[in-house]
């Protein structure tokens, strides 16, 4: 079996001890805004990616939409993973902030009290 490749290991590697804290909502938003890892488009297109996600998420707490909760966290996942990989190489800190504020993020998306104050 071979192991997983660097960006999917970065972005499901546990907190260690010396990680980054875990970033909110807001603070990922403002540092993903201000990093040069990615190009503008690129940012663009993320954007509109949790944007969509979050649509999802909203419909799934107010309405009991037909995606599931597993479907949700799997999406999460993915953009996790691509958000991750993207900036690896050009703002490792970042990269490392995003892949240890994984649980935090999701703990408040999947929540619906907590995802209502967002």
């Amino acid at each position: 079996m071979h192991p997983p490749s660097p960006p999917a290991a970065a972005a499901r590697a546990p907190t260690a001890a010396g990680a980054p804290p875990a970033l909110d909502l807001t603070a990922l938003e403002q540092r993903l805004r201000d990093t040069h890892g990615i190009g503008l488009f690129t940012k663009l297109s993320l954007k509109n990616q949790v944007d969509d996600l979050l649509a999802q998420f909203k419909d799934f707490h107010s309405r009991g939409s037909r995606v599931s909760l597993t479907e949700l966290r799997q999406k999460f996942e993915l953009l996790l993973v691509k958000v991750v990989t993207l900036l690896q190489d050009n703002d490792p800190s970042l990269a490392a902030a995003v892949s240890s504020s994984r649980e935090a993020l999701w703990g408040v998306l999947s929540d619906p009290k907590k995802f209502a104050n967002i």
